[in-house]
């Protein structure tokens, strides 16, 4: 691939693939690509809400390392894995329909009382709840999806939980130049420092045969937005799962951040974002990187980075027309649209 920068103007509306009525896809006359989206939280879930407007055949694979809020307790309490990034890719693949919508709400829904239930998602208990009545990670994910009419599949990363660890340079603001170790993805998530590197423990976890099988047999992957130190980067630190991001004949795009994130990013670049993850995973290849035209103050300096890792770069107005640091859906389809068009194969895509 070039290093050439792209700019994509805003597109028509997308019409998404026909809905049953439950708000599943139906398959849409000629083939559609086969996608899969990598990530965690609100970045994934943005990315998934985009895709399942422009194919019926897409697949989430989720991190697992969450450990704050209903999941932490959940996975304290009960040593499942966190669901509460897995919950919100099903909310994002919900339909817009009544059912579809409906369902996402009552999925996200927390309780509110003085009691242990206090802060639990109605989503969160349903999927573990299915975890010890079947005994099978997938099987459960995929049953949730059935009944909320899901236009795709989400499935975790790996089969078991894991613990995000940062070597962070400041986290104790009395001691700016000192590096520790920080342990737990809500608190990397918030460290007031600087973060140099992330791995997970345990070490070379084990992958769901069923994402690796994913990400082997699709046309599109799809890595961020969100999270970088701790939704986007944790899936190359599965290696089963890095070594199919690296063989998979799929072709590879990397969506970036609106904008830093406190605490985790604060300060950094676009292309100090490919850096980082080219540190991360230095033999993986991209094929386009995609960032919003008005957040790329650099757009050369953006360009060779991605050059460096084989990647175009694609900008396109991605973002909320309110200002807030969040996608739209509808330009965020656009935008995918127009790169799996312009740099996919020609013909069908199968």
């Amino acid at each position: 691939m070039t290093g050439r920068t792209f700019r994509l103007r805003r597109g028509r509306r997308l019409v998404p693939a026909r809905a049953s009525r439950r708000g599943g896809v139906r398959a849409a006359r000629g083939a559609q690509p086969k996608v899969v989206a990598l990530g965690g939280g609100h970045g994934l879930s943005a990315s998934l809400a985009a895709l399942r407007r422009i194919t019926g055949d897409l697949t989430a694979v989720v991190t697992v390392a969450d450990d704050g809020g209903s999941s932490g307790r959940l996975r304290d309490e009960l040593g499942v894995l966190p669901p509460g990034d897995l919950r919100k890719a099903l909310a994002a693949l919900c339909g817009d329909d009544d059912w579809g919508q409906t369902w996402s709400r009552v999925i996200k829904h927390r309780f509110a009382s003085e009691g242990d239930l206090h802060g639990h998602a109605v989503g969160n208990l349903l999927i573990v709840a299915l975890w010890e009545q079947l005994g099978d990670h997938v099987q459960a994910l995929d049953l949730v999806g059935k009944l909320l009419g899901a236009h795709g599949r989400v499935l975790p990363m790996s089969a078991v939980p894991l613990e995000l660890q940062a070597l962070v340079r400041g986290h104790d603001p009395a001691e700016p130049d000192a590096i520790s170790t920080v342990r737990g993805q809500a608190t990397v998530a918030l460290t007031p420092g600087e973060v140099q590197s992330v791995h997970v423990v345990p070490e070379d976890p084990p992958a769901v045969p069923e994402a690796v099988e994913a990400v082997l047999d699709a046309d599109w992957v799809v890595l961020g937005p969100g999270s970088w130190f701790s939704s986007v980067i944790p899936h190359l630190l599965v290696p089963e799962l890095l070594d199919a991001l690296q063989q998979t004949k799929a072709r590879r795009v990397l969506s970036l951040n609106l904008a830093p994130q406190p605490g985790e990013t604060d300060g950094f670049s676009p292309q100090r974002h490919l850096e980082v993850l080219a540190r991360h995973a230095p033999k993986l290849a991209l094929d386009v990187v995609l960032a919003d035209e008005a957040a790329v103050p650099d757009r050369q300096s953006l360009t060779d980075a991605a050059k460096r890792l084989g990647a175009a770069v694609e900008l396109a107005p991605v973002a909320a027309p309110d200002g807030s640091p969040t996608h739209d859906p509808e330009l965020l389809a656009a935008a995918y649209d127009r790169i799996f068009r312009m740099h996919g194969r020609i013909g069908p895509w199968r």
